[in-house]
């Protein structure tokens, strides 16, 4: 129970301490990490079905209440940490042209795609969210809004360079951006890219990009 308590909600009471402001615990947000980082390894180690809030305090070196003070269940916290991905976005790349731009998106997409952690729950989260539109909700947003936004940001400034004419359609543009890269990764899972490829991928996607 947290009514009344005067300490650190992560720390044990082993002597009085001053109230906390307005009686509200206080949460550490080291321990917060420590648990988001955990969450991120068991659903790399078991799954999101086989996950559990007693093994992510486990791996976090804490209590179980220390996540229960923060997330209800394990649905909430994943959809907590799934949801935050998408807020937190790529850097807009700004090189002078659409095909160097796009070369460079492509780069950091692929790395965080391909990390062995990323390549693991994805496709478990995406099983999941077929189950419960809640998950499937935050997976959408995780995977889209992000990635979107960056590329909405590359064919804004190609548009003001002239490369692209201003009234093309801008949902098959993003489709032609995001799409080949996701495919690979979540779809097919290819382990690897062939040589040369994002090199290709980021001329043929701006070539196309520019015929519409």
């Amino acid at each position: 129970m947290l009514d009344g308590m005067t300490t650190n909600a992560d720390e044990p009471q082993t002597r009085p301490r001053r109230r906390a402001p307005a009686g509200a615990a206080v949460l550490r947000e080291d321990v917060t990490e420590a648990i988001r980082a955990a969450v991120f390894e068991e659903l790399a180690a078991v799954g999101y079905a086989r996950m559990s809030i007693e093994g992510i305090a486990r791996r976090a070196g804490v209590g179980k209440t220390a996540v229960y003070r923060r997330w209800r269940s394990k649905l909430h916290l994943v959809l907590d940490i799934v949801s935050a991905l998408a807020v937190q976005g790529l850097p807009a790349p700004d090189t002078g042209s659409l095909q160097s731009d796009l070369r460079l998106l492509y780069e950091v997409t692929s790395r965080a795609l391909r990390h062995p952690v990323a390549s693991q729950i994805l496709p478990d989260l995406q099983a999941e969210a077929a189950r419960n539109p809640d998950m499937a909700e935050a997976v959408q947003r995780a995977l889209r809004d992000g990635q979107q936004s960056v590329a909405s940001s590359i064919l804004a400034a190609a548009a003001e360079r002239g490369e692209i004419r201003a009234g093309l359609d801008r949902d098959l543009a993003l489709d032609l951006i995001s799409g080949p890269l996701y495919w690979r990764a979540v779809v097919i899972r290819s382990p690897k890219l062939p040589k040369g490829y994002l090199d290709a991928l980021a001329r043929g996607t701006a070539e196309a990009i520019k015929a519409l």
